[in-house]
């Protein structure tokens, strides 16, 4: 059992490596952010937002990164903004 532990590949959930790919490699298409939550002092946090793939309709939400945070303008509530989604599967997806 010993080798095919060494063999057996590890799953790795790493949200800054899935990040980083859909950025490098996933496909554009346009969303609109429907609702924010804020900390105490009311700086925006994380965001949900929605978006549309060949008719479907996808809902989604994220933490605000570091450089996101820096532009807080851009995420209030029926701001557009672009979406970078896997074609394969569509619902994997993160706001530029």
């Amino acid at each position: 059992m010993g080798i095919f532990n060494i063999l057996r590949r590890k799953k790795v959930d790493d949200e800054d490596a899935r990040r980083a790919q859909l950025l490098r490699a996933g496909r554009i298409t346009e969303g609109t952010i429907f609702d924010v939550a804020t900390d105490e002092s009311g700086t925006i946090m994380h965001i949900f937002f929605n978006y549309s793939i060949s008719g479907v309709e996808y809902e989604s939400s994220q933490a605000l990164n570091q450089d996101q945070h820096l532009r807080q303008s851009d995420y209030v509530p029926g701001a557009r903004i672009v979406v970078r989604f896997q074609p394969q599967q569509p619902g994997n997806a993160v706001v530029v």
